[in-house]
C-alpha cells in the first residue's frame, strides 16, 4: 500500500476534485477519483487520507483515497484502488470463489457490446472455460450495515451485468465481486431505491448463473494498510 498522509475534507466538487486542509492550515485541491455521488461519504472538516504521486505530468498529484463517514467509519473512494485490492486479495488466497486459476489478465476486451473485464482468469490462454469477473467498488451505507450499490445511476454497470450474462451463455463463468471499501457495512444488496433498472438487471443476471458474492476491506490508514479480509453477505 502506498503511503497515507491525514488532512481535514473541506468538501468534493466537479466529481473529481476536493479541498483538503493540512495541519499547517495550508489548504490544498486533489484529484478525487470517484465517478460516482459519494453519498454518505462526505463530511465536511472530517479526518481524510490521500496519497501522493511522483509523476511530473499530473496536475493534482494528491489523490484522496479514504474518508469517514456518518457513526465514525472509514471508506475507501478511490475506485481504482478496488482492482488493486481485489488482485492482491486472489493472489493472497482471502478469495476462495477465486482460486485455482493460473493466469490472470487485466482488462480484456469481450462481450456483445465491446466492454472491458476487469479480470479474465485461466488454467491457460486457450481455456474453454475460463472465469469474467467484474469489480464494484461499495461505499454507500444508509441504514446501520447495510451496504448498497450503486449509489448512483450507473448505465455502465447494467451494460456491465448484460456482459456477464452473455459470458453465461457462452458456457463461460461470470463473476460479480463486490469490493466493500466501508468499515460499517456488514452486507450488501442493489441499490433499487437510486437505480431500479440496475437491481432488477442484478437479480436477472443470478438466476442467469451470474455469480454475486462481496468481499469487506480493512481500512487502517494510520498504518497505511487497506486490504480485502473477509467475505460479506449479498442480499437481494
Amino acid at each position: 500500500m502506498v503511503p497515507l498522509f491525514s488532512a481535514l475534507l473541506r468538501k468534493r466538487y466537479k466529481r473529481f476534485l476536493a479541498d483538503i486542509s493540512l495541519s499547517d492550515g495550508s489548504e490544498l485541491t486533489i484529484h478525487c477519483p470517484n465517478t460516482g455521488s459519494m453519498k454518505n461519504c462526505v463530511i465536511a472538516d472530517s479526518p481524510c487520507w490521500y496519497s501522493v504521486s511522483d509523476s511530473k505530468t499530473r496536475k493534482y498529484p494528491q489523490t484522496l483515497e479514504v474518508v469517514s463517514t456518518p457513526g465514525g467509519y472509514l471508506a475507501g473512494i478511490n475506485t481504482a484502488r478496488a482492482n488493486i485490492l481485489v488482485e492482491h486479495a486472489i493472489a493472497n488466497g482471502v478469495i476462495a470463489e477465486l482460486q485455482g486459476y493460473a493466469l490472470l489478465k487485466r482488462e480484456v476486451v469481450y462481450g456483445e457490446e465491446k466492454s472491458r473485464i476487469d479480470f479474465l482468469l485461466a488454467n491457460r490462454l486457450d481455456d474453454a472455460r475460463a472465469c469474467y469477473v467484474e469489480v464494484k467498488n461499495v461505499t454507500l451505507m444508509e441504514a446501520d450495515g447495510e451496504g448498497f450499490f450503486p449509489d448512483a445511476i450507473s448505465q455502465r454497470g447494467s451494460k456491465h451485468l448484460r456482459e456477464l450474462m452473455t459470458m453465461v451463455r457462452q458456457g463461460q463463468r461470470a463473476v460479480l465481486l463486490f469490493c466493500v471499501q466501508h468499515t460499517g457495512i456488514k452486507t450488501v444488496r442493489p441499490a433499487d431505491h437510486i437505480d431500479v433498472l440496475y437491481g432488477a438487471t442484478l437479480r436477472e443476471a443470478k438466476a442467469a448463473g451470474v455469480e454475486v458474492i462481496a468481499y469487506a476491506a480493512d481500512i487502517l490508514p494510520q498504518q497505511n494498510h487497506i486490504a480485502l479480509a473477509h467475505a460479506l453477505p449479498v442480499e437481494m
